[in-house]
């Protein structure tokens, strides 16, 4: 359903407003982050429906972020998927068993991060 918050958690400047400016334009209100910290807390602050987190964040690494939010009680069922630049054979099953709920490369396919923000905000999984 549009109007859901959906956190964004990017260190990379351009890749926030790719990823912001798509959720805009399908209706969503995205929340954006920096660092992992800023991420957790805007997490247990506005329950996004959502989060897309990077991997390589500057202060936390996208599955220690993982594990904080799923250690927290207000966010431990927040859909995650993962963020990455670094696509290799086995991403995305070393992501899932790391606890990520789904995976997305960078560069973003537009039409994949439509589709699957859609399916996961309308309870959806991989």
């Amino acid at each position: 359903m549009a109007g859901e918050r959906v956190l964004i958690i990017e260190d990379n400047e351009k890749n926030m407003k790719l990823v912001r400016d798509i959720l805009q334009a399908m209706g969503y209100s995205p929340l954006e982050a920096f660092t992992g910290e800023q991420g957790l807390a805007l997490a247990a602050e506005n329950d996004p429906a959502l989060v897309l987190m990077d991997i390589q964040l500057p202060d936390l690494d996208g599955a220690e972020a993982l594990r904080r939010l799923r250690s927290d009680e207000r966010t431990a069922g927040i859909p995650v998927l993962a963020l990455t630049a670094q696509a290799m054979q086995g991403d995305r099953e070393r992501f899932l068993a790391a606890g990520f709920d789904g995976y997305l490369s960078k560069p973003v396919d537009v039409d994949e991060l439509i589709e699957t923000v859609r399916r996961y905000c309308d309870g959806g999984t991989e």
